[in-house]
């Protein structure tokens, strides 16, 4: 894991109106195609490059912080922003700017998917769009791989993380857990670890999340929590939120079939957002619009919060070497755990030759070209031609 310093507290200047500051980031909200770097990169352009509210060391140290803990890393961003022009209000009205349009958009064709049977019309065209997710999310795999798997325990961790998750369903957070901690008595010494283990206390959040899973709530409650874990668990980047939502949205609690959350992901893959946005669309399914509302409002609550009141003591957090350990050993967790919901999206989606073929083509197309509009046009393109099949050859 790469070195931490301090990004220090940066003074807060209220410069910029709270309308303004939301319209700026509303406009990153509606231009968010591509992804974490396409839209971190858009943020840091304007932000750091043309108005220089931070300089680019500080830039590069508060990147850093946010990579390492859980939430979508351009929102947090945003907040970041936000509060260090107009406080915490101004953090507030940066981040709801940033996940506006990503979430109307998704709020919408979810409406459109249930109400209006979208699927349904548009069958021939989610054939092929749903063959790009499996690409889509397998890219994911290899990103976060090439960025975290450093070493053979860490891709051992990878590789027990997928076959337990894949062949003997275990628990995500389980997962997430014992691939810190095997990585912290691999690296630190199981004598060392034990040596302060009688002084660990499990720290508040860990704590709230175990009961909150183990509590059987009304199906509102049960919504919102399981965003707000979602939100919790988001260990390096967005697409985390897709093992843990399959796991409770199709395994536990089967508020989706495993049909559509692929089209959902298909549709959060065409979106100007993070792919966490897709959470909306699992709570319109479970819950209509109170569900989609209640589990969007709970996975992106750490998100707001972290920054806006947290932000010293998450660095403080970051910078620690005795979590750094802990912290890569869940990010290995967390690529066997994509690596394992990639295989049941495939399944799902590869229904033939052809999608086979849409899938290795739109999966090497994302390799090899990384543009802003890169994954709109691969999982659209993907949907067009699998059109086109449907209505000549399949």
């Amino acid at each position: 894991m790469k070195a931490i310093e301090s990004t220090g507290s940066a003074p807060v200047e209220r410069e910029e109106s709270l309308r303004a500051i939301f319209v700026r980031f509303l406009k990153f909200g509606c231009l968010a195609w591509g992804g974490p770097a396409a839209q971190i990169a858009m943020i840091k352009r304007e932000c750091v490059d043309e108005e220089g509210w931070v300089t680019e060391g500080h830039f590069r140290r508060l990147l850093a912080v946010y990579q390492v803990l859980p939430g979508p890393e351009a929102h947090e961003l945003s907040v970041y922003f936000g509060r260090h022009r107009g406080g915490r209000l101004g953090g507030f009205v940066a981040g709801l700017g940033f996940m506006l349009p990503g979430f109307l958009l998704m709020l919408a064709l979810s409406a459109l998917y249930v109400e209006a049977n979208l699927a349904g019309h548009l069958e021939s065209l989610f054939y092929g769009l749903s063959a790009a997710v499996g690409a889509l999310v397998a890219r994911a795999v290899v990103r976060l791989g090439k960025t975290f798997i450093s070493d053979v325990p860490l891709a051992l961790i990878a590789v027990a993380g997928f076959v337990v998750t894949l062949w003997a369903g275990a628990n995500f957070v389980l997962v997430l857990l014992g691939g810190g901690l095997a990585y912290e008595l691999w690296r630190g010494g199981a004598r060392r670890w034990a040596a302060r283990a009688g002084s660990f206390t499990p720290g508040p959040l860990a704590i709230v999340l175990v009961v909150a899973g183990a509590i059987t709530a009304p199906l509102g409650w049960s919504i919102f929590f399981e965003g707000l874990k979602a939100g919790f668990f988001t260990f390096g980047g967005a697409y985390t939120v897709v093992p843990f939502l399959h796991g409770t949205a199709v395994e536990g609690h089967h508020w989706l079939t495993q049909k559509q959350f692929v089209e959902g992901l298909a549709i959060g893959g065409i979106l100007p957002a993070p792919l966490i946005i897709f959470a909306t669309f699992v709570g319109y399914i479970a819950g209509g619009l109170v569900g989609a509302l209640l589990i969007t409002f709970g996975i992106f609550l750490p998100a707001f919060v972290f920054p806006i009141f947290l932000h010293r003591r998450l660095v403080a957090i970051a910078e620690n070497p005795r979590l750094h350990q802990f912290l890569l050993g869940v990010a290995a967790g967390v690529v066997g755990l994509i690596g394992a919901v990639t295989v049941e999206i495939v399944r799902t989606s590869v229904v033939d030759v052809y999608t086979a073929l849409l899938a290795i083509g739109a999966f090497l197309a994302l390799n090899r070209w990384h543009g802003k509009t890169t994954v709109l046009y691969v999982v659209l393109g993907c949907g067009l031609v699998g059109a086109l099949l449907q209505t000549t050859i399949v």
